[in-house]
């Protein structure tokens, strides 16, 4: 019988440092920062970034934005794709590696393991050893420092969406709704879950990324990749041992790069889907090649084209200027410059106008002909605006209605329009019209659109 579920061994990654380990780290703390400062940022008495679902606007410093501007969030998303093909295109897996969620949290929970457990080798000493108190005592431990941790970021992810002052304070005060407790519960364990026990199996079996990246790169793509024309044959030697005697290559074959992977893999097999181009094993093969007094990069950041032919830097990075990237660059640049372009042009002033369907026009008082409109008004600033109403397009046209009102900041007002028209003044027909809101004191701050004026046979 076929298993339906694969057993495998607990992976415990070595502990590892150099250039690629230092950059992971810098990813962990920016998006660390970012992510669980955003929210206690002040930005004009309120919070900086936040999602309002309740009034359905969504604040990011100086913009407000609501509804009807989904467009934007389609930008960013479209960019954030393209971006993400460019990295691929140029780097591989780099998004994975450095600051995907998943690596840094893993990052993040083996470092408090490490903490409280030890080493690698303390780690694994302890998880085959029989039950006794000190162990149970520091997986408890572990596991209130990994449960804090979780709920610390579930808690950090609803205060984007309801403002966190206040969260923390329904906290306190044990006052937390029930829709604010299932999602702080929900991303807090599935942060537990994921960071402290699926691991390497979201990048393994669960992210679709890894299965379609190999569409992505090609010869001229950076990875990390084992030099086995060097390496080969791997094998152990004394420090001062004659390799050309020996038939060896610079492995060492110490299997280093297999124990600080994070995927488990053996970048000497080549390239492989879980490998999620961290660059560990390119850092613990390079002391170990400093220590053995061998040149550095027998694992590296390198491409195939580069590995095949001999390249230097200099060569491949010339090779990264190729048409498929530039492709790339010009569609992100333009897209990128339109979306910023929009925001930039973007009136903080919304006006809809509809046409009363219950009657096309009407004739009432002294021959004047009547049309009915329904105008809302959105003022999309977080001041006090008060707006004026006018009407262009015919001659004598009038508004039998309010024409001046006010609103509150991000407020919206529906009400209703009445235009009438001299008897005689038009002939029979449909008449395009201008119906324009602008704020007073404001002549900037003014929006128009267009319309038509029934006058009956």
């Amino acid at each position: 019988m076929i298993p339906v579920y694969l057993e495998q061994e607990k992976i415990h990654p070595r502990s590892v440092s150099g250039f690629f380990s230092s950059w992971r780290w810098i990813t962990v703390w920016i998006t660390q920062i970012i992510f669980y400062g955003l929210p206690w940022l002040n930005w004009n008495d309120r919070q900086a970034v936040l999602f309002d679902l309740e009034a359905r606007t969504f604040y990011l410093f100086n913009l407000v934005l609501f509804p009807h501007d989904l467009i934007y969030l389609t930008g960013l998303l479209v960019i954030s794709a393209l971006g993400l093909f460019l990295f691929t295109a140029v780097a591989g897996r780099l998004w994975c590696g450095f600051a995907c969620p998943q690596t840094v949290y893993t990052e993040i929970y083996i470092w408090m393991e490490k903490l409280v457990e030890g080493d690698r080798s303390a780690r694994m000493r302890l998880d085959q050893s029989g039950r006794s108190f000190a162990k149970f005592g520091k997986k408890t431990l572990k596991h209130t420092l990994w449960l804090a941790f979780a709920l610390w970021t579930g808690f950090t992810f609803v205060g984007y969406f309801t403002p966190i002052d206040q969260l923390g304070q329904a906290v306190w005060q044990a006052t937390l709704g029930p829709w604010q407790t299932f999602w702080v519960l929900f991303y807090g364990f599935a942060t537990y879950g994921n960071a402290g026990f699926l691991r390497e199996k979201i990048c393994k079996f669960m992210c679709p990324y890894a299965r379609f990246q190999s569409a992505m790169f090609d010869k001229d793509t950076l990875i990390v990749t084992y030099d086995a024309q060097r390496g080969e044959p791997r094998g152990s030697r004394s420090r001062t041992a004659d390799l050309a005697a020996l038939n060896l290559g610079s492995c060492v074959d110490c299997t280093l790069c297999v124990q600080v992977c994070p995927t488990g893999i053996d970048i000497r097999n080549g390239l492989q889907y879980e490998c999620i181009g961290c660059g560990a094993c390119a850092d613990v093969c390079d002391e170990v090649m400093d220590k053995v007094g061998y040149p550095k990069g027998l694992v590296r950041f390198t491409t195939q084209n580069g590995l095949e032919q001999g390249w230097s830097a200099a060569q491949m990075w010339r090779r990264v200027m190729r048409p498929r990237v530039l492709i790339y660059s010009a569609i992100l640049l333009l897209i990128t410059l339109a979306l910023f372009t929009s925001l930039y042009l973007r009136t903080p002033l919304k006006i809809d106008v509809t046409r009363d369907s219950s009657v096309m026009s009407r004739v009432v008082g002294q021959g004047y002909i009547e049309n009915v409109y329904r105008l809302r008004v959105l003022n999309a600033t977080e001041q006090v605006q008060h707006y004026r109403i006018s009407v262009q397009g015919l001659p004598g046209l009038l508004i039998d209605s309010e024409s001046r009102f006010s609103l509150e900041p991000t407020g919206a007002r529906a009400m209703a329009l009445t235009l009438r028209l001299p008897p005689g003044s038009s002939p029979a027909g449909a008449h395009p019209i201008r119906i324009e809101v602008q704020a007073e004191g404001n002549p900037d701050l003014r929006v128009g659109t267009d319309s038509i004026f029934m006058v009956p046979r």
